[in-house]
């Protein structure tokens, strides 16, 4: 059954209103730094072959606080080493943020950046239009191929840009998430956008495992608290709620037979432990990495 749900990318402010949220009742960011702190290193170390000059290319960068953290690692692994750093970013806000970040970060004048407002396919089609031939070293992709309208096709792309020994890093929910079971069971009714929304990285290395392309893959646990989504009326819980199925005003808009089988679902263990009187979801991601 086809319903008037707006998606929740369509409002720019309700968006960052519930994905501030989601970062708050999260480990997202924590369990990211973990893994570039502890695994990234070795990752970039196989990257640039003594050049002094490597490219680098961030696709959805967001406010950019997680590419000065992988910006920062490879300065550590190459260091002396000047960087070319595009940022592929649509959003005016989150790349006033990211500016706004550079500006007050020390050590950053080894990096060139070049600021793209564009959507990654927007960016594509500028590339390609421009023909441009320059290759890059390090790619990363973080939580984004839920905005693109073909991921298989946008992965392509990109992993086409690579020098010989350049890395494409994905991060997306793991398909054994709690993500990856609501968006299974829902996927009718709460994936109806252009964009691809509902993807995991299970369908990211399906396409990849079709193609005989190999990868890394690595597992990052997180857990994000949902507590709030089972109290009726509770304004935090219904933005997360927004957040979880990406529809807007869900708990508004959501028939009740609908409303009621999601909140069923986010509380059974395939998607939740409840610990201590607390609905902890499982938010787990997953990291995988690509060569040419």
């Amino acid at each position: 059954m086809a319903y008037q749900f707006k998606c929740l990318a369509e409002n720019d402010s309700r968006y960052r209103q519930a994905f501030q949220l989601f970062l708050e009742r999260s480990s997202e960011h924590q369990c990211m730094l973990d893994f570039i702190h502890g695994i990234l290193p070795d990752i970039l170390a196989s990257i640039g072959e003594g050049k002094s000059t490597l490219n680098v290319m961030g696709v959805g960068s967001g406010a950019g606080e997680i590419d000065l953290e992988m910006l920062n690692q490879l300065r550590l692994k190459h260091p002396g080493v000047k960087v070319d750093n595009e940022v592929v970013e649509p959003s005016t806000d989150m790349l006033y943020n990211y500016k706004m970040l550079v500006s007050k970060t020390p050590n950053l004048e080894h990096i060139n950046f070049t600021w793209n407002k564009m959507t990654a396919s927007e960016f594509e089609k500028h590339w390609r239009e421009k023909n441009i031939t320059k290759k890059m070293d390090f790619i990363h992709m973080i939580q984004m191929l839920y905005y693109v309208a073909d991921p298989d096709a946008t992965v392509s792309f990109f992993r086409s840009l690579l020098n010989k020994n350049g890395k494409l890093l994905i991060i997306l929910v793991s398909g054994e998430s709690g993500w990856g079971k609501l968006w299974r069971t829902y996927r009718a009714q709460l994936c109806f956008t252009d964009i691809s929304q509902c993807v995991t990285t299970e369908d990211i290395k399906s396409f990849l495992d079709a193609k005989g392309i190999k990868y890394k893959n690595y597992l990052l646990p997180s857990q994000m608290d949902i507590t709030e989504c089972f109290t009726e009326g509770n304004e935090k819980g219904e933005l997360l709620l927004d957040f979880l199925t990406e529809v807007l005003d869900f708990s508004k808009m959501a028939p009740p037979a609908l409303r009621a089988g999601v909140l069923d679902l986010l509380r059974q263990p395939v998607c939740s432990t409840e610990v201590d009187g607390k609905v902890i979801f499982n938010n787990n991601l997953e990291v995988i990495v690509l060569d040419p």
